[in-house]
């Protein structure tokens, strides 16, 4: 009877198998998150009496990722596709920031802020001048990036100065942007139709309007190309300079990287700088190309959603861009999916949720994989030991 309870003991574990070892976890636990939310979302659906699987390719319908039964005039499946890439180039910028942030354990949650502050500066500078384009939208993105650095710089400060917890500072400067740039914009630069910021020129947007491709009237998002440039640029940077190496020990052990020699203050400044600048970008790609004004008293919920970007793509750039891919389809495709079968908006952003809870259990499942798998090793030694002391006890018998 024991012999045979070890070997049911000791079966293969399917979960285990699946899950892998700790390098291929990196992209196991993440695909497993999306696979929780997923279902979740599934179940969700089936309560309030809707097609799960429907829903799920209304998402990618609206995205231009799927056909869909019809289109309205100069539209097509190609135009659908132009638009969802014009509203994830700030995403991939927002789970950028937020990546090279908590590299050197930083939470930097105001990325949403200094997108809004970002923009608005781009905006009432750039924006509503005369300035022929080839100056007017590369002057956008520096002075997001300007702007956007110097809110991280501040942030910097204010943590290895007086030690006061970054997402504390934070969350007060997004409420100070909030209502500080709606108090402008409602007094100097409201449109009164729209009750918005007066929209952008044509000169200083990111995002070409209404492009004429033979039949089709399409957006161009410039900013795109650039943020996958940036997306390599940052993975070099991270993985291969001196400077991303110490960004990684200070985020792993602050003293430990201190006794070795590094510098954690000038880290914890730039990496909050470079942080505030891809926000920067971000928001030049948002207010000055996807939408073109900014809406008074309202943060962008991109900055919030590149937090599960980051979580997903475990920090890393490569992984964030699919998994920015993933939030965006998420994020564009609820608007069509709430139309197309009635299922509310709302449930979009509840799997993007339910996608952050399951990815921030991350550590907690890799510690149970970490114990499930030393029990089997222990478990599959003593068996061998078993058989070998088996073998003694036939060897002594038969002599």
């Amino acid at each position: 009877m024991k012999k045979e309870n070890q070997k049911k003991k000791t079966r293969p574990n399917l979960f285990l198998t699946i899950m892998g070892d700790e390098k291929r976890q990196n992209i196991s636990i993440p695909l497993f998150a999306i696979l929780l939310s997923l279902i979740a979302g599934a179940i969700l659906m089936l309560i309030l009496g809707k097609n799960p699987i429907d829903a799920y390719v209304s998402l990618l319908q609206g995205c231009g990722l799927l056909p869909k039964a019809n289109y309205a005039g100069g539209k097509n499946m190609f135009t659908d596709f132009m638009s969802f890439l014009d509203i994830w180039t700030p995403m991939i910028f927002a789970s950028l920031s937020v990546a090279v942030a908590y590299k050197t354990g930083l939470f930097n949650i105001g990325v949403s802020g200094q997108m809004l502050l970002g923009g608005f500066i781009a905006s009432i500078t750039v924006g509503y001048s005369d300035l022929p384009a080839y100056v007017a939208k590369p002057l956008v993105l520096v002075i997001s990036m300007a702007v956007g650095a110097l809110v991280g710089a501040l942030i910097g400060i204010l943590k290895y100065r007086f030690n006061i917890n970054e997402v504390v500072s934070a969350i007060m400067l997004n409420y100070i942007f909030q209502y500080m740039l709606s108090f402008f914009i409602l007094t100097f630069f409201v449109n009164p139709i729209t009750r918005q910021s007066e929209t952008v020129g044509e000169n200083a947007r990111m995002t070409l309007q209404n492009v004429q491709i033979g039949e089709l009237k399409t957006v161009v998002p410039l900013g795109f190309v650039i943020a996958l440039v940036i997306v390599v640029i940052t993975h070099y940077f991270l993985k291969y300079t001196r400077t991303g190496f110490e960004f990684k020990a200070v985020g792993a052990n602050k003293k430990a990287a201190v006794y070795a020699g590094i510098n954690d203050r000038k880290n914890i400044m730039l990496s909050m700088s470079l942080s505030g600048a891809l926000a920067g970008l971000a928001g030049a790609t948002y207010y000055m190309g996807y939408l073109g004004s900014i809406q008074p008293k309202t943060l962008p919920s991109t900055g919030f959603d590149a937090i599960a970007v980051c979580l997903l793509g475990n920090s890393n750039p490569i992984g964030i861009l699919a998994a920015s891919f993933l939030i965006s389809i998420i994020t564009k495709g609820g608007t069509y999916m709430n139309s197309a079968i009635g299922v509310p908006q709302e449930i979009s952003s509840l799997i993007t949720g339910l996608m952050l809870v399951f990815a921030a259990c991350g550590a907690y499942i890799r510690v149970r994989l970490y114990r499930a798998r030393e029990k089997r090793r222990t478990m599959e030694e003593n068996e061998q030991l078993t058989v070998k002391q088996e073998g003694k006890e036939k060897e002594g018998a038969v002599k």
